[in-house]
């Protein structure tokens, strides 16, 4: 295990000793033992992390080797190229909470679509990425061509007349990063999302012939099931999640998938898990369950390492990564 002292591992050892804090300590520690063990990553994006800029961090994660697969919303997926291309028309509002709803009848009558503090802008972020990837359905449905939507999402990204609207530093582009080191960008339940929504517009518009040009989530569960069986064969496979929802929940449901439902039973379990997430325990929930509670769907063992950090995800994920590269 790699215990070289850098700033940011220094100051995490030395103040977070207790509660939530030092079980962010452990679990970045065991998220290096196990990549050191030779184990890969998935790593799955819920909430609005793109928004937040975790790229800043995540993109350097994937050029390093420290993640191998990315489980992603749509809206994660779509967010990160929005602020690539429009980063510089981005709108910060540091008094959200005291906004009347008059106010936000201006911020949509201004085109700009609030999330918490920060206003994506219509024009130059959503209608910009919506010109230049329906060129890319359009060219495949008239080919007969199908592909997930992280493939339509690179090949806006190789888009010359994309990539010279690029506004930010494209190595802080998780996606981009993605695309560069060839890993799987695994998006279920894309058409809940922003471009997802005007996929459906464009098919019902008769722009897109065949609503199956954009790959389904039956067919991103069966490429994750390959994966996970070709990648397993090899070494163990953690499970890093951000927030809850459907980037959590369906990439882990792979074990039990190929275990139960496949009766492959040599699948191996997964090997660590850590999720971050501000979701309580309560009746019924997936996002706030405790990770025993994995144990009994035969998707975590009783000897997985299991973490589950209570904290803001845009605050923690960053210094866990940071310590993890070494800053």
């Amino acid at each position: 295990m790699t215990t070289a002292t850098t700033p940011v591992r220094s100051f995490i050892h030395h103040h977070f000793r207790h509660f939530n804090a030092r079980t962010l300590v452990d679990a970045t520690d065991a998220y290096r033992k196990h990549l050191d063990a030779g184990g890969k990553m998935l790593v799955t994006l819920a909430g609005a992390m793109s928004t937040a800029e975790l790229g800043l961090s995540l993109a350097e994660m994937i050029r390093q080797g420290k993640v191998h697969a990315i489980c992603s919303t749509g809206a994660n997926l779509e967010e990160d190229v929005f602020n690539l291309v429009a980063h510089d028309f981005y709108r910060r509002i540091p008094n959200y909470r005291d906004l009347t709803p008059a106010d936000e009848v201006a911020l949509l009558a201004s085109h700009m679509n609030r999330v918490t503090d920060t206003c994506i802008p219509e024009a130059e972020a959503m209608r910009r990425i919506e010109g230049a990837i329906l060129r890319q359905w359009m060219a495949a449905d008239q080919a007969g061509e199908r592909c997930f939507p992280s493939e339509f999402f690179f090949r806006v990204l190789r888009d010359p007349e994309v990539r010279r609207s690029f506004q930010i530093d494209v190595r802080d582009s998780w996606l981009h990063a993605a695309m560069e080191a060839g890993i799987p960008v695994f998006v279920p339940g894309w058409e809940d999302s922003t471009l997802g929504n005007m996929y459906a517009g464009h098919c019902v518009a008769g722009d897109v012939k065949s609503i199956h040009t954009v790959r389904t989530g039956i067919e991103t569960m069966i490429w994750l099931a390959d994966w996970y069986m070709r990648t397993a064969a090899e070494t163990s496979i953690g499970f890093f999640q951000i927030g809850g929802g459907i980037a959590g929940d369906f990439p882990i449901c792979v074990v039990p998938m190929l275990r139960q439902d496949l009766q492959r039973d040599e699948t191996p379990l997964w090997g660590y898990f850590c999720q971050i997430s501000d979701s309580t325990t309560s009746y019924g929930s997936y996002s706030g369950a405790v990770p025993n509670e994995k144990i009994t769907w035969e998707k975590l063992s009783v000897d997985t390492p299991r973490f589950i950090i209570e904290s803001d995800a845009t605050i923690a994920a960053p210094l866990m990564f940071a310590d993890i590269l070494g800053w």
